[in-house]
């Protein structure tokens, strides 16, 4: 089960962004700009998170509870827990994208659960720190979709 518990910790927000890339690519099931604007908005979701976790600090699970984090690369004892970066990242790329494109959209919220989830059974977020990623991410997902990047994606073709 811990395993299981890392790898989902570790790396289903890597798979989430290399689906991204395959359905804009490959498949065609997303436009160019719609790609990028989920992927800014995850990466200023994640951002923002970092930068909250700079203004307040907190401290993580396995620092407080003397567990051993399940994850991949182990988070630094003086890394704020609150709010998760990971469920900051993966809900906003997940929310632009459910604003698009539902039925792909709703996918992606799956996944974006199944992280958070994953970040709390690995002993490296509380559930609060979960629910406050996600809502940054869902927010900066509502907020960015004012701001789309035709001029970018034309460059880009």
């Amino acid at each position: 089960m811990n395993i299981f518990i890392t790898f989902t910790a570790s790396f289903i927000l890597w798979f989430m962004y290399a689906g991204i890339i395959v359905l804009w690519l490959i498949d065609g099931k997303i436009k160019k700009e719609q790609a990028i604007h989920a992927l800014v908005v995850s990466f200023v979701a994640w951002l923002l998170a970092e930068i909250i976790k700079q203004m307040f600090p907190s401290l993580r699970p396995f620092v407080t509870d003397g567990n051993t984090p399940l994850t991949l690369t182990v988070p630094s004892a003086i890394d704020g827990s609150f709010p998760s970066g990971h469920s900051a990242a993966a809900f906003g790329l997940a929310f632009a994208l459910w604003l698009h494109k539902r039925k792909t959209g709703w996918l992606y919220l799956l996944l974006a659960v199944v992280v958070g989830t994953a970040r709390v059974l690995a002993f490296v977020h509380y559930p609060v720190d979960i629910l406050g990623g996600a809502l940054l991410g869902i927010f900066t997902a509502l907020f960015l979709d004012k701001f789309h990047f035709r001029k970018v994606v034309t460059k880009l073709k």
